[in-house]
């Protein structure tokens, strides 16, 4: 918290944060949403210090439910492996706070200090990796950092019997307009993806994608320009954006496995996703 002349931490944030009311921040304190970095419940009468790092849970009137359930895959001290549902986002944004997999997991595990080492698009199904020891985080964002952590994905989108597989799109991502919308523009390539086909349907095939970076929406953008757009993708090629979530119709791209040898134990994980794409039998 910044240095000032509060009494306690409930005037800091009044202070801080003067577009909400002093009596959100007593109801949140009272329901145990404002916490230390302990996980540790903070009151109206907790003194203020400077430095001290907190933890509070935004919330959102009229948060929509997400229908689906996460798979905890495997946890022990160091991390946590989670199995994502479509539609639900990894962290809390937006008009997303409780409905999110961190929010999910940390009751779950009854874990404050989870976070995730990596992200997936809200829409994207599939594996995500946490830490769950703030000690040794560091150690398990290097694998990504230094690609030393092996992802592979699969997405489903129209056939491309003109091209041959394998086959390596490397471009330039940058932000596009809106914002949160990638194009590939000229320049030195930022981004690289690895993608195979794993099994042809008529008019739809299933492809193996592996990311050797990690840009936002870069599969989704690599497969737009290569002529195949992920099937219900509202973004690439073009922006089509909905009122409301259409649970029936997911994006069909899964986060399907993700392999490394872990930092702490030595040991080689491999880890795969339970949930599955669209069949294109029949």
């Amino acid at each position: 918290m910044p240095a000032g002349p509060w009494a306690t931490v409930l005037d800091c944030l009044c202070a801080h944060f003067p577009q909400i009311a002093r009596e959100v921040w007593l109801g949140r304190m009272a329901r145990g949403l404002v916490l230390d970095m302990q996980g540790r419940a903070l009151d109206a009468q907790t003194p203020y210090r400077p430095e001290l790092r907190i933890r509070y849970f935004r919330e959102v009137a009229d948060e929509v439910p997400v229908p689906f359930t996460e798979t905890i895959l495997y946890a022990d001290a160091n991390i946590v492996v989670a199995d994502k549902p479509h539609f639900l986002p990894v962290t809390p944004s937006g008009r997303y706070v409780e409905q999110t997999l961190l929010a999910r997991l940390i009751e779950r595990l009854d874990n404050p200090a989870l976070a995730p080492l990596h992200r997936l698009d809200r829409g994207t199904a599939g594996i995500v990796l946490f830490s769950a020891n703030p000690a040794n985080r560091a150690q398990y964002h290097a694998l990504f950092r230094e690609h030393r952590i092996a992802k592979r994905y699969e997405a489903i989108a129209p056939a491309l019997p003109a091209l041959g597989f394998p086959l390596v799109r490397r471009s330039r991502l940058e932000h596009g307009d809106p914002f949160f919308r990638m194009r590939e523009v000229a320049g030195e390539a930022n981004a690289e993806t690895q993608v195979d086909v794993l099994e042809r349907g008529e008019g739809l095939w299933r492809y193996a994608l592996e990311p050797v970076t990690g840009k936002q929406h870069q599969l989704r953008v690599h497969m737009a320009a290569l002529g195949a757009p992920i099937v219900n993708d509202d973004f690439y090629p073009e922006l089509c954006r909905r009122e409301a979530d259409d649970f029936t119709r997911p994006l069909q791209l899964l986060a399907a496995s993700l392999a490394f040898v872990d930092p702490v134990s030595g040991k080689s994980m491999t880890f795969t996703s339970g949930l599955e794409l669209l069949s294109l039998a029949g």
